[in-house]
């Protein structure tokens, strides 16, 4: 086998033009790094040879080769550019210097052209129609200005960083590998899906890498991902630099999971060499599209202790470039063809540049056999070259089956290559408006628990819509387990409790649980928000819930347990008004008050009718009639019985005493009065609290945290605690009057029913101010409710019942001669002996 500096000789003789070239209707130039040449200063600017001395990149040599089996496909075509052959020119990229020289050979013009012509660009004719790479960001940065100038159609197969999609800086760049911009996209998706929020961010101290690593960085934060360190990772250092070492010992010491290194193939290998040194295990590595299938960095000694790697990679396609095409074997033969005149009706150029590539009989033996990387990057290369053809075959009209063969300016084919859709292989093939490739990436992972290295496929990433698939089946971690590694600065908040920052991470934080009437929002986790006001949450809750609306509805049990009771009182009021309006001139009848009976037991129909003003839901009239009407209705009630008690103590007890004042409670009306003023005076009452405070219909949302009650305003206000109380005060005289009469003949007693009545009403009402404020809602209005009517139960049990009895079932006793006698045993048993 020959040495390497045979291979490197062939390459070397042609430095100055192009290391391989075909003529041809149309000519591609195609840019790439077949040798390589280290940073060096020099005295004067030169272009770089790429003699012996420069290293062989056999990555480079299989490109070049896809270029020229992908231009001889395309002219054995019978329907893509028929009868048109297409040439190419193919320039070693060795250096910077050598790829603006191999740039400024592309704008070499072709024929004449006048000075006009040549101002303007329009009708510029440059040697190649468009050109293919070059292959990194560094290099893909100057030669897109140059050729943007003049329009000049360039599409790149590896420079990914997203400033080339900016048209108003490089309006003739395209490319066939993805934007790193959907790189970025494809890294934050891979975060958020295993929840990684604890990161170290690296890039390489390139254009690449820190373009990267700021994209990134902006991306990452607004999706409250936290980055624990970021770094530059310097370039041209070996394992021993000191800086690499410091690096590797700040992420030691940082102590996170996940470390997304954002680099160069060449730039990344030194720094796995440290990662090694240092013995970093049980770490998850993030790799981009350049290194993650890098033989460079995967051949590192010992790079298979350092954790997991899953990364990026172009989308997966079949290996049919370099399996069809064996460019490595295809080479010699292709330029044996060639220099015979072969290949499609293309004449053979006789000049040095193919003695060149023919002197070199031993390439194919000194050539690598391609792997996963090199596969990839191919089917860039292959993609690229059609999309010129497909664009030639628009600008030409081939689709008549016959090309025109005119002359094509550079910017026509420019306009026509961003138009390009068509199929390729079952892929899809067509650019977006930054002229960039609609293509997505696999997700591979390291696999290092075979024999040796592989990758395995384990999701994708699709662009248009963004979206991020995994298979979890596919996965292979570096723990005991099996189960993804956790990369978090503090543990999640249990549900309903916010995130309470610590320093300036946002992603470390305590846990503080949200109160009671407030929420967690899952679109903020650093703040409970506060519920609406016809809502509530209980403490450490997600959502809001609508307040129950409470009132005392018609249909509710409670309404009908009370409802019934209220009808029959009712009825009960009516029956007794019959059964005393038939019986009015009876002695019984007489005692209870006569005529004063009606009153009463019309006041007492009143007061039942304003009960039935606490049902359903609360109205501006119910709210303003039932407290007067049932207040002044009881007045009314308490004097008339008041008054009666009054007047048969004055017969049996004060008359004799001080005749005078019955003389003149009779002659003065003493009962209208008093029944009048008293009446009066509640009436005034309560026409002061609604002109003081309308009782309306209102929302209490203090009440309770998860009702909203609806109730009368004035139901607690201090107008409506005068009424109450001066009824209470009434009660209490009339308690007291009854009392006086305890011993006054039977027939004319009714101080023991009315106390007993008088003592339920001031019991019930005790237990309703005792429990006011306890209960709110339908409970405090049906014991309200409870309280009037137990009262007016009583005060008609007590008083009327009695003598309805005697009336109805004891006709004997509702005699003139047994009242005569009954008093009679009084006078006897109170006479003197």
């Amino acid at each position: 086998m020959p040495p390497p500096a045979v291979l490197c000789l062939c390459f070397c003789l042609c430095a100055r033009a192009a290391a391989f070239a075909r003529d041809g209707d149309y000519t591609i130039a195609g840019l790439f790094q077949i040798h390589s040449l280290p940073p060096r200063a020099a005295a004067r600017p030169q272009v770089d040879a790429c003699d012996d001395a420069s290293a062989f990149r056999s990555h480079g040599y299989h490109l070049v080769q896809t270029m020229r089996f992908t231009v001889e496909e395309i002219n054995n075509s019978s329907t893509l550019l028929p009868n048109v052959t297409l040439g190419y020119d193919i320039y070693d990229t060795c250096s910077e210097s050598a790829n603006i020289h191999a740039t400024l050979r592309v704008l070499a013009q072709k024929g004449q052209h006048s000075i006009e012509m040549l101002r303007t660009f329009r009708h510029y004719e440059s040697r190649a129609v468009a050109v293919i790479g070059p292959d990194s960001t560094k290099l893909a940065l100057t030669t897109a200005a140059i050729l943007s100038v003049f329009l000049i159609p360039e599409i790149s197969y590896e420079a990914s960083v997203e400033t080339l999609s900016l048209k108003r800086l490089y309006p003739s760049f395209l490319r066939t590998i993805p934007s790193d911009r959907q790189q970025v996209k494809a890294i934050v998706l891979l975060l958020q899906r295993f929840r990684w929020t604890w990161v170290a961010l690296l890039g390489s101290d390139n254009t690449y890498g820190r373009s990267g690593l700021e994209a990134l960085h902006e991306l990452l934060s607004a999706h409250d991902i936290c980055i624990a360190y970021r770094g530059i990772i310097p370039s041209n250092k070996d394992a021993s630099s000191p800086e690499l070492h410091h690096m590797v010992r700040i992420l030691m010491d940082i102590r996170v999971n996940v470390t997304i290194v954002f680099s160069s193939k060449q730039i990344a290998r030194p720094f796995f060499e440290v990662v090694v040194q240092e013995n970093i295990t049980g770490m998850v590595w993030v790799g981009t599209e350049d290194w993650s299938l890098a033989q460079t960095v995967w051949h590192v000694p010992g790079i298979q202790n350092i954790g997991s790697v899953i990364g990026m990679s172009i989308k997966q396609t079949e290996s049919m470039i370099l399996k069809h095409s064996e460019p490595w074997k295809s080479a010699e033969e292709s330029a044996s063809s060639t220099g015979a005149g072969g290949g499609n009706g293309g004449s053979s150029r006789e000049s040095t540049q193919l003695n060149c590539t023919q002197g070199c009989t031993g390439c194919r033996l000194l050539t690598t056999a391609p792997d996963e990387y090199d596969t990839k990057a191919s089917y860039s290369v292959y993609t690229a070259v059609y999309a010129v053809a497909h664009g030639l075959h628009n600008l030409l009209g081939c689709a008549s089956g016959a090309c025109s063969k005119d002359r094509v300016y550079p910017w026509q084919l420019l306009e026509k290559i961003r138009q390009v859709n068509f199929s390729l292989h079952e892929n899809q093939i067509s650019f977006d408006a930054n002229g960039d490739i609609l293509k997505g990436y696999d997700i591979i992972m390291w696999n290092w628990r075979g024999p040796g290295w592989s990758s395995d496929v384990v999701g994708s990433f699709s662009v248009n819509p963004d979206r991020l698939s995994i298979d979890q089946d596919k996965i292979l971690w570096h723990t005991k387990d099996n189960q993804a590694p956790v990369s978090v600065c503090s543990q999640a908040c249990q549900a309903g409790e916010k995130r309470l920052q610590h320093g300036r991470h946002r992603c470390c934080f305590s846990c503080v649980a949200c109160p009671a009437g407030t929420f967690l929002n899952r679109t903020d986790l650093y703040a409970c928000q506060p519920c609406g006001r016809d809502e509530w949450a209980p403490a450490r809750s997600e959502a809001c819930f609508n307040r129950t609306v409470d009132f005392l509805s018609w249909a509710d049990p409670i309404s009908w347990a009370l409802l019934t009771p209220i009808a029959l009182l009712m009825l009960l009021v009516a029956g007794l008004a019959v059964v005393f309006a038939l019986n009015i001139s009876t002695p019984v009848v007489k005692s209870a008050g006569g005529k004063m009976c009606f009153v009463m037991l019309g006041a007492l129909a009143c007061a039942c009718s304003s009960l039935f003003c606490y049902f359903g839901e609360p109205t501006r009239l119910t709210c303003l009639v039932r407290l007067p009407l049932f207040s002044i209705s009881f007045t009314v009630l308490l004097s008339c019985i008041t008054t009666r008690s009054f007047q048969i103590v004055c017969i049996f007890k004060l008359n004799r005493k001080w005749p005078a004042l019955y003389e003149a409670w009779t002659r003065h009306r003493g009962p209208a009065l008093f029944i009048g003023g008293s009446t009066a005076v509640q009436a005034a009452l309560c026409l002061l609290a609604v002109s003081a405070s309308p009782s309306v219909p209102r929302r209490n949302y203090g009440a309770s945290a998860e009702q909203v009650v609806l109730e009368c305003s004035q139901d607690s206000s201090q107008s409506a605690t005068a009424t109450v109380v001066y009824n209470v005060l009434l009660s209490a005289c009339c308690f007291a009057v009854s009392y006086l009469g305890r011993d006054l003949p039977e027939n004319y007693n009714e101080a023991k029913c009315v106390t007993l009545s008088l003592l339920l009403h001031f019991a019930c009402s005790a237990c309703v101010l005792t429990a006011y404020g306890s209960h709110p809602g339908r409970p405090l209005v049906a014991a309200g409710a409870l309280n009037m009517l137990c009262a007016l139960a009583a005060l008609l049990g007590g008083y009327f019942l009695p003598k309805a009895y005697v009336v109805l079932f004891r006709p004997e006793l509702n005699t003139a001669a047994h009242f005569q006698m009954s008093i009679q045993r009084y006078t006897r048993r109170r006479a003197p002996p």
